[in-house]
């Protein structure tokens, strides 16, 4: 009988480590990165080429704009799955990578869609591609065919030319050559021997205006450049395509006058005056001489009456916004079910700052739609999509069961304050 006892408690003894151990590693996947924000704001701007995610170092994590602990996280994951990422679709189940971070990667990561496809097989990757150097060779002088010809895809031989762009035109030294986001340490180590250029970045190198080459103007029709043509006129990509839209969606594809390209948001004061000598509009080119000549004008949108949370994309384009940041803006708000403050509109991912902060200084915003519950009403679909309650949507559903109170939950919850005051924006008082 002693006998059996004993083996009766070694047995449960034995279960119960096995129970809490399956419990400890199950927990780990279910880590809770609420308090976790991404870098909005690199010291060096990313310009965003393909990579495989199974070739970043822990440095080139960060210079996506991930944290250290969101990169610890990532670089575990993988360990975790087998060591290497298969798919898309595996990558996103990640927990440090977030919805609107995944949308913003997505057309840049060199993997199959989803695991079935990773079986198959069939999926080209791109970022293995072998490295050709025939002998030295200056960068500066590389065009994106040539890049293309070493090894590159077309997007990342773009990438590389952006990035010398950002640095004024020049790499600088080899230094600087190897920061560029899409060269990899392993590519890096097969270029080095090649590049004729110096070993260290100059004392003396402190910001891109110090490099960048004196922009020689050329008269020039507005209403005939593209965003390569506004580049050559000292304008970013993103600028770039803040007037060609302002043009073609806001002014129905052509300025009439200076005042109208004066008035272009991105357009400083000082840039305006410096292209003033050389603007030349003539309307007889235009697609759209034929209503300016009759007199016709095209109605625009009074965005002071505009609410922030009926606003369309259509109307938003018409402002400037590009589509990424419309998209961004509209996509964020339906989450939320609208927008309880303006601020909440400069925290959206993706989305041109500047001119959502004058877009919001003009427009009204009406809060009086907005759906709002208390932790004990809220459906449970509601607290596991919303984007400020998901993280903590089991443990509200599971308290609320024994404690039909909201101020018990919140003491059971202990979420930080800021997060607090976050989410009580859409709980009932």
């Amino acid at each position: 009988m002693k006998k059996s006892y004993y083996q009766k408690v070694a047995f449960l003894g034995m279960l119960l480590i096995v129970l809490l151990g399956f419990q400890k590693l199950t927990s780990k996947e279910k880590e809770d990165f609420s308090d976790v924000k991404f870098i909005s704001e690199a010291s060096v701007p990313v310009h965003l080429s393909e990579f495989d995610p199974n070739d970043l170092s822990e440095k080139q994590w960060q210079q996506l704009g991930f944290s250290d602990k969101q990169t610890s996280t990532i670089l575990n994951y993988k360990k975790i799955i087998g060591g290497k990422f298969t798919s898309k679709e595996q990558f996103k189940k990640c927990y440090a990578v977030s919805e609107e971070k995944f949308i913003e990667l997505n057309a840049f990561i060199l993997l199959p869609e989803t695991n079935k496809e990773a079986r198959s097989g069939q999926f080209e990757n791109f970022g293995n591609r072998t490295i050709t150097v025939s002998g030295k060779f200056n960068p500066d002088h590389f065009s994106v065919n040539d890049w293309i010809n070493t090894g590159f895809s077309e997007k990342q031989a773009e990438a590389i030319i952006k990035y010398k762009g950002y640095l004024g035109g020049n790499f600088i030294s080899k230094e600087k050559f190897k920061e560029c986001f899409i060269i990899s340490d392993e590519k890096y180590k097969k270029l080095a021997p090649y590049l004729i250029l110096p070993e260290k970045t100059p004392e003396n190198f402190k910001s891109i205006s110090h490099y960048k080459s004196k922009i020689q103007y050329q008269p020039f029709d507005p209403n005939i450049l593209d965003i390569e043509g506004w580049q050559a006129l000292g304008f970013s990509q993103n600028q770039a395509k803040v007037i060609v839209n302002y043009r073609d969606r806001n002014l129905k594809g052509s300025f009439r006058s200076l005042s109208d390209l004066e008035k272009c948001f991105v357009i400083s004061a000082e840039k305006f005056q410096e292209l003033k000598p050389y603007i030349n509009i003539d309307l007889k080119n235009t697609k759209n001489s034929t209503n300016l000549s009759s007199g016709i004008q095209q109605e625009k949108t009074d965005f002071s009456t505009v609410d922030l949370n009926s606003i369309t994309f259509k109307q938003l384009i018409e402002f400037g916004l590009d589509e990424r940041s419309a998209g961004s803006m509209l996509g964020f708000r339906k989450k939320l079910g609208g927008f309880v403050n303006k601020q909440q509109i400069l925290d959206t991912y993706n989305i041109n700052k500047d001119l959502v902060q004058k877009l919001i200084s003009i427009c009204k915003l009406n809060t009086s739609d907005i759906q709002k519950y208390t932790l004990v009403s809220a459906p449970e679909e509601w607290l596991k999509n919303h984007p400020y309650f998901k993280y903590s949507a089991d443990k509200i559903i599971y308290y609320r069961v024994t404690y039909p109170n909201d101020k018990k939950i919140w003491n059971l919850l202990k979420v930080k304050p800021e997060y607090e005051a976050r989410m009580k924006l859409y709980l009932k008082e």
